[in-house]
């Protein structure tokens, strides 16, 4: 660890200055009029891209190449004043790219890093493709599945950390759900990855800087965890079947005609929600859990609420709510049909309001 570099993010006891996960970060107060840092990457097919911000503006975003990468930070600045600089990962872990990850291994300066503040307030935000911020950036019609088409700060998670003063940090997995996938792919779970550090990431088979390892989730508990999944389990009852190639077992989740899931989906879909809840409050037994949904529609909302009342029922458990956020309008797409900046804006904005309410 480099002296008065904050670390945000899940990391390894093993590697602490390795990041995984969309939105993490190295944050540092630099007073100095140059500034370098080198960040060492991997990756098989998918490069993983940076943005620089100084003073929370955005002044840098660029791909990182294989190996140690010398990224300039800033040159020949007045040396009397104290900046605040973010490193942050803008591409959530690939699953199935090896082993791919950043790691700040120095920072060069001509002055000297001083502390960074500890915000009052934590956040954690868990989610699919759009808290992972795919198609937050690029054209309405680009397709392509490319890293280069994520972003993590133009994204509702940053924007309502930012409004909140609140440090954050985020597990999502574009085109994961909470029962299954979008294909109905139930190993295709967020609940099932939580509580490890980021099992996405391997190599040949084997963990890559304790990415297997179980999370210490005393590193980080949050005030509030924004759970936004349901989108994928909704899409999933529009695509094929799945034959789990282990056990040759048939999965699908199926509507009703009235567009509501179907008696043995929405029993799959609960079950699976109320778990998910319990595993949460588990691991973080003083957090507000706040569910979200709607920036793609709605169609889980029922199914979501009937989840957390029921939980509620079992547990005794009052600290669990839900907040619809705005659906995205045609103006609002980013790219890969996706939220874009206005529909993140505008989450961002109702849920800003509703942690404030939650937290006084």
């Amino acid at each position: 660890m480099i002296d008065n570099v904050k670390v945000l993010g899940r990391t390894s006891k093993e590697a602490p200055d390795v990041l995984f996960w969309t939105g993490s970060r190295y944050e540092m107060n630099v007073k100095a009029s140059n500034c370098t840092a080198y960040i060492e990457t991997q990756y098989g097919m998918q490069e993983q891209w940076i943005a620089v911000l100084i003073n929370g503006s955005p002044v840098c975003r660029m791909p990182l190449k294989r190996g140690v990468n010398e990224v300039i930070i800033f040159r020949n600045r007045d040396a009397s004043i104290v900046r605040n600089v973010r490193i942050i990962k803008e591409v959530q872990p690939m699953g199935g790219d090896g082993a791919n990850y950043i790691r700040l291994t120095d920072v060069v300066t001509d002055g000297e890093l001083l502390p960074v503040e500890e915000p009052k307030l934590r956040l954690e935000f868990v989610g699919d493709s759009i808290t992972s911020g795919e198609g937050g950036i690029g054209a309405h019609n680009e397709m392509d599945w490319v890293a280069q088409l994520f972003s993590a700060y133009d994204n509702y998670a940053y924007k309502t950390a930012e409004a909140l003063n609140a440090d954050y940090q985020v597990v999502s997995q574009s085109g994961w759900g909470v029962y299954c996938g979008y294909n109905n792919d139930i190993h295709m779970n967020v609940p099932g990855i939580y509580d490890k550090v980021c099992s996405l990431v391997s190599e040949n088979g084997a963990g890559v800087y304790g990415s297997q390892e179980k999370y210490d989730f005393s590193a980080f508990q949050p005030d509030v965890v924004v759970i936004n999944l349901g989108t994928n389990d909704s899409g999933a009852c529009n695509s094929e079947n799945y034959t789990d190639p282990g056990t040759g077992k048939v999965y699908k989740l199926s509507k009703n005609a009235d567009g509501s899931l179907d008696e043995a989906s929405a029993a799959a879909f609960d079950g699976a929600a109320r778990a998910f809840l319990k595993k949460l409050r588990s691991e973080n037994p003083e957090s507000y859990l706040l569910w979200v949904y709607g920036m793609l529609g709605t169609d889980m909302e029922e199914a979501i609420k009937n989840a957390i009342t029921a939980h509620r029922d079992e547990s005794g458990d009052n600290r669990v709510g839900y907040c619809r956020l705005p659906d995205t309008t045609q103006d609002a797409f980013g790219s890969r049909c996706h939220p874009g900046h206005p529909a993140h804006e505008r989450a961002a904005a109702v849920l800003t309001d509703k942690i404030r309410e939650i937290c006084g």
